[in-house]
């Protein structure tokens, strides 16, 4: 009988706010087989505008199911869409170390791209921060996320920028959080930056650069998508 009922509710519900892919928009499926194996795939190799000092990754090009998905994530509230997009993150690390293109350690750091509080807040929290937790628990107990980097509330939205006011804008405003004034745990082993999308690569080498000044070395770059 309790089966039954959850699944009178589930139906009651899909007709207020219908289930649908968040990558291709098929129906009944908050996230279809065709985009999990799309973002499956073999990683590739970014080449941004802003040289960064590590290789950056993505899992594809910022167009299908990659678009859509993190336009649903950031613009439509599919917070349940950063499971899958972690779990497609860890998949990425699993082909990146196997490559050779992530040095051996004891243990592996993520380390969220900072997103601009406001976002966060508008957003109902920090769906890379998300994405990062779930693909350091899909890789196992070595592995884990941390929380390092803020971006402070005098940097505007990047949105329409070109990639010299990108960099300007981005000068001197991420930081390492208060509470991380020792980031020991990211010093011992390899170290990744996660990031939905790079676009430029200003985030990225800020960061890079941030972290590097507080002696955190990062290995590599791996976002979602490139644009």
């Amino acid at each position: 009988m309790a089966s039954a009922v959850a699944t009178i509710l589930r139906s009651g519900t899909d007709l207020v706010v219908p289930t649908i892919c968040g990558g291709c928009d098929t129906p009944g499926v908050p996230w279809c087989p065709e985009c999990a194996a799309t973002l499956a795939d073999a990683p590739i190799r970014l080449d941004p505008r802003i040289e960064l000092p590590v290789d950056a990754w993505a899992l594809g090009r910022y167009r299908g199911p990659y678009r859509r998905s993190l336009v649903a994530v950031k613009e439509h509230d599919r917070r349940d869409l950063t499971r899958p997009l972690g779990r497609a993150l860890a998949g990425a690390v699993v082909t990146l170390g196997r490559w050779g293109e992530i040095p051996d350690g004891e243990t592996l750091t993520l380390i969220p791209a900072p997103t601009r509080r406001s976002s966060a807040r508008r957003r109902g929290g920090d769906p890379v921060a998300a994405m990062s937790r779930v693909a350091a628990g899909r890789l196992g107990p070595r592995v884990s996320s941390l929380d390092l980097l803020v971006t402070s509330s005098r940097a505007r939205d990047s949105v329409g920028l070109d990639a010299r006011r990108r960099v300007d804008n981005l000068s001197g405003a991420i930081r390492l959080r208060h509470r991380w004034t020792d980031p020991g745990p990211a010093t011992g082993g390899a170290v990744l930056l996660v990031d939905d999308i790079l676009t430029t690569g200003a985030t990225s080498a800020e960061s890079v650069r941030v972290l590097a000044r507080h002696g955190v070395t990062v290995h590599a770059v791996v976002v979602v998508a490139g644009a």
